[in-house]
């Protein structure tokens, strides 16, 4: 792999950070957000922003496990010229 080729990598990488950190932002605001719809409309009663707080939260895991893992996924010329043999037999 050339330098060009891991200078791109990296910023997809990079990227896939910072969309991270947005995300758990927005993740923190409608987090609040709904809380306190649910504290002025019916505190004391049933949690429901939970699932909202908990579906956005499955959401930030999997981001994040994609952003920080170690082995970022590169895709080698030699996995896409056996890929094209592959589609080719068929």
């Amino acid at each position: 792999m050339n330098d060009e080729e891991l200078r791109e990598v990296a910023r997809k990488q990079l990227k896939k950070k910072a969309d991270f950190k947005q995300y758990l932002w927005v993740w923190l605001a409608v987090s609040i957000l709904l809380t306190g719809v649910w504290f002025l409309t019916s505190p004391g009663q049933y949690f429901w922003p939970i699932w909202a707080i908990f579906g956005m939260g499955i959401g930030a895991l999997f981001t994040g496990i994609d952003a920080y893992s170690k082995n970022p996924k590169i895709i080698t010329d030699s996995q896409i010229d056996a890929e094209v043999e592959r589609l080719k037999k068929k």
